[in-house]
């Protein structure tokens, strides 16, 4: 085995996937001014992108596969490429949850928000947050970060339960606001999916430092 191809080959991998989080990071910070603002030329920017997103997930899905193929790693090094192909796919799954919250929010335009949005935006901001710190951790192989953003999963489900109660107020106040009320609850489970995926990819890093993935030795 050529070391010095090998260690190339990691660092490509290692380099693809930082730019893909940097592109999902992205595509949730432009979903959430899509949100606010109501920005019919955001959204639509968001759901174009998201192709870039899913291109650069096969390129790192056929670079890890190679490696498996051509190189056979073991031990740490397998840890590594199999915690790359996992996370690609949380992280595929999350810029499809951006872009379906653009697509709501072409709906959303149509008229002025009934309710103030006050935990949607802390939900969105806690999930960039998570994606931010799980893509991090990855990268520094930082066990506490990792263990950090699997914490703050529960503040998410906790501020996705505010929204569901001022939805379900909404609709009992307004009757002919029920649609805005769906589309809003459906924007906040989409960014409640944003902070699992994030949980999932902060549980894969501790898997890749220690073989270990919810307390169950797996490799």
């Amino acid at each position: 085995m050529n070391g010095n191809k090998f260690e190339q080959e990691l660092a490509r991998l290692h380099k693809d996937l930082i730019a893909m989080g940097g592109a999902i990071e992205e595509a949730i910070e432009l979903s959430i001014n899509a949100l606010i603002n109501q920005d019919r030329e955001i959204s639509l920017s968001v759901i174009e992108n998201d192709k870039a997103v899913n291109a650069l997930a096969r390129t790192i899905e056929g670079e890890a596969m190679k490696i498996l193929l051509r190189r056979q790693p073991v031990a740490g090094d397998l840890r590594i490429i199999s915690t790359a192909l996992k996370m690609v796919t949380d992280m595929e799954r999350i810029g499809d949850q951006a872009r379906d919250i653009c697509s709501i929010v072409l709906h959303l335009c149509e008229e002025e928000y009934q309710t103030k949005l006050i935990h949607i935006p802390q939900m969105a901001q806690t999930a960039k947050k998570m994606v931010n710190q799980c893509i991090d951790s990855f990268v520094r192989m930082d066990l506490n970060l990792a263990k950090n953003v699997i914490e703050t999963d529960n503040e998410v489900d906790a501020l996705f339960a505010k929204v569901r109660q001022s939805m379900i107020k909404l609709m009992r106040e307004n009757s002919g606001y029920a649609d805005q009320a769906i589309y809003l609850t459906m924007v906040a489970k989409y960014f409640e999916k944003i902070g699992d995926h994030a949980e999932n990819i902060a549980e894969w890093v501790i898997f890749c430092k220690t073989g270990e993935r919810k307390n169950i030795q797996l490799l």
